[in-house]
């Protein structure tokens, strides 16, 4: 199982919290957001955690452009649609130049995702997978259950040679999970290699102040994250808490 805390680099808390979570809980991986606004401080916390595997937090709803300075990013994932229909959002241009910024901060990323799933947008996903290939990133998180869009969806990582775990979970248990809901999860893991999202971090001034539904619920994600009740339900399951980078 890849246990990947998402939005790495939102706030100073939120990285605060998701390092405790690898330190003392089952997280092994998390995404880094090239454009937020905790970016530094999560690059020298990658680097003082070596065993955290580290890969890029797509983003294209919310904050600053990495590819063209001072614009803002679309607020809303129906602002993010409407612009890439009408051809207003260069996509491809806006991920690649996050990358860029991720890896000239030294980090090799070991897989991609993307802020608010928005790669469930086809044309999003060719310019993640198209990433996926000239970047040599190979992993990418496929977050759907719906079988036609999943199958569609693999098909156009496939032609790019993207690979993805065998299972994802956690969508919708974001922000509302404790250690009786994630006991009961790692004891009934399918065979393979399932990645569970999650979103931990402390709730101080930073991400109160942010804009987010997320924040006293990162709080509780971290105390399942580490309770003994988790490490007793990998230990007595027998399974093996992995990065992408392992694989």
């Amino acid at each position: 199982m890849i246990v990947n805390a998402d939005d790495f680099g939102f706030t100073r808390d939120v990285n605060a919290g998701i390092i405790e979570g690898h330190r003392r809980g089952i997280v092994t991986s998390t995404t880094l957001m090239a454009n937020g606004a905790a970016f530094e401080d999560g690059v020298r916390l990658a680097e003082e955690n070596p065993s955290l595997g580290v890969g890029c937090h797509l983003v294209l709803v919310g904050g600053f452009s990495a590819a063209q300075e001072g614009r803002r990013l679309p607020e809303s994932v129906a602002e993010l649609v409407r612009g890439v229909f009408l051809r207003k959002v260069s996509v491809f241009e806006e991920l690649a130049a996050q990358v860029v910024r991720i890896l000239d901060a030294g980090i090799r990323p070991t897989h991609l995702d993307t802020h608010k799933h928005t790669h469930l947008l086809p044309p999003v996903l060719e310019a993640v997978a198209r990433i996926s290939a000239e970047f040599r990133i190979p992993w990418v998180r496929l977050p759907v259950g719906i079988p036609l869009l999943q199958r569609r969806l693999q098909r156009i990582a496939e032609r790019h040679g993207s690979r993805f775990a065998d299972h994802f979970t956690g969508f919708r248990m974001t922000g509302r999970f404790g250690a009786k809901d994630l006991g009961r999860l790692i004891r009934g893991l399918p065979e393979g290699t399932t990645e569970l999202m999650c979103h931990p971090g402390r709730c101080t001034g930073e991400l109160q102040q942010a804009r987010t539904r997320l924040k006293e619920s990162r709080e509780r994600e971290l105390e399942a994250l580490t309770a003994e009740e988790t490490h007793r339900a990998i230990r007595e399951s027998n399974v093996r808490l992995v990065s992408y980078r392992e694989l």
